[in-house]
């Protein structure tokens, strides 16, 4: 309970979901109304750019997902690792211990300088420990034609992004009970969007009350 005096909490909110159905949209507008938003995704792939976790990586699954220039061929690695079970959970024992201590310095500066919200936006909240440490988790779904389309409008060619689909197929059933809210982004942006901007001001009464 808060009162006079005291001092606003920080709500964290982990945002989640299959590729394609809008996490980085939905985080920008949780932004434009004051969140601080923590890219567990975007501190992975500069994880994987330290030397010592490449080499690894390399070792774990061979020359092939090693680029030209010495950097890692995301490209041929995400094509070893998707649909694989065995390879993503090989690649994310080699990345998450790295991944953690980041995203909690995030977390705790966001929270220093008293934001409202932070948003952990993360394709892997539960499976990486990070779910346990949110006040809300947001499952953020679409209909799997409609995240083709969409991962397609990235450039993503339509073997790959079928693939992407499958190997994610069962996430929305698996992370749907455990989650605090489900929100479905297959309606028009607006309707989206004040979807997305109710939840997060129901979310900062909640932490108010």
């Amino acid at each position: 309970m808060t009162g006079p005096g005291t001092s606003r909490r920080t709500v964290r909110i982990g945002l989640t979901g299959p590729i394609g159905c809008g996490k980085s949209t939905v985080a920008a507008w949780l932004a434009g109304r004051g969140a601080v938003v923590v890219d567990a995704d975007a501190i992975a792939r500069q994880v994987t750019d330290e030397p010592a976790v490449r080499a690894a990586i390399v070792g774990a699954f061979g020359p092939a997902v090693a680029g030209p220039d010495g950097g890692l061929d995301r490209g041929a690695l995400a094509a070893t690792v998707f649909g694989d079970p065995e390879a993503m959970a090989r690649l994310e024992a080699l990345t998450h211990p790295h991944v953690r201590g980041p995203i909690e310095a995030a977390v705790a500066a966001a929270e220093a300088q008293g934001a409202p919200a932070v948003v952990i936006e993360a394709i892997k909240l539960v499976e990486g420990g990070l779910a346990a440490a949110c006040d809300e988790v947001w499952l953020v779904t679409c209909d799997p034609v409609s995240q083709a389309a969409r991962l397609a409008g990235r450039g993503v060619s339509a073997a790959d992004a079928a693939r992407r689909v499958a190997a994610q197929g069962d996430i929305r059933a698996r992370l749907a009970p455990g989650a605090t809210r489900v929100l479905v982004t297959d309606g028009t942006p607006d309707e989206v969007r004040a979807a997305a901007l109710a939840a997060y001001e129901e979310a900062l009464a909640r932490a108010r009350a």
